[in-house]
């Protein structure tokens, strides 16, 4: 006994050929696509609010961090941090510098666990705080040693101001 039937290469095994029947006739479509799944069309599902503002302050987080860590190749940079002699020099500026790092950070779990009220308007105002910031971090750095950082400055000022937009335009609930 041959296990496939050469005529439609169907199992020949009842139970088998049954269920191949059935899936052979349902409709090839994706439940968020109109058209039919084609051999290498790729399916795209709309992202949530919360994600894509979760996702945004990740990538902020992320370029926050490199900027830091590139900053200590410049030339005397680790000098004036094991002397002492840098911007941060008191406990109350570490920790004035720590909140201000701590808050996008948490933002990426606020983003997905607060009401979409509060989350929209934290999302807002904090997106408007952190561009702000990074543009004029741009404007003062401009020297050939920190290209790096007016170049992170930037893409962080349009994470943020993408954070502000994508807020703004909180999608509404249908009644």
């Amino acid at each position: 006994m041959q296990p496939f039937d050469e005529e439609n290469t169907l199992p020949n095994r009842p139970i088998a050929r049954f269920f191949l029947q059935k899936v052979r006739k349902a409709p090839r479509t994706h439940p968020t696509m109109a058209n039919p799944i084609h051999r290498g069309q790729l399916a795209d599902f709309e992202v949530n609010i919360k994600i894509r503002l979760a996702a945004l302050w990740t990538a902020v987080t992320l370029c926050y961090l490199y900027g830091d860590y590139f900053e200590l190749y410049v030339p005397h940079k680790t000098a004036g941090l094991l002397s002492g002699e840098n911007l941060l020099d008191s406990p109350m500026k570490l920790w004035l510098a720590a909140l201000l790092l701590a808050i996008p950070a948490v933002m990426v779990c606020l983003s997905v666990l607060l009401k979409p009220t509060l989350n929209r308007w934290l999302n807002i105002g904090l997106g408007v705080f952190f561009t702000a910031i990074m543009l004029l971090i741009a404007a003062t750095s401009l020297t050939p040693w920190r290209t790096f950082y007016v170049f992170l400055a930037v893409v962080e000022s349009a994470i943020t101001a993408t954070i502000v937009w994508q807020a703004w335009h909180w999608p509404r609930q249908n009644i």
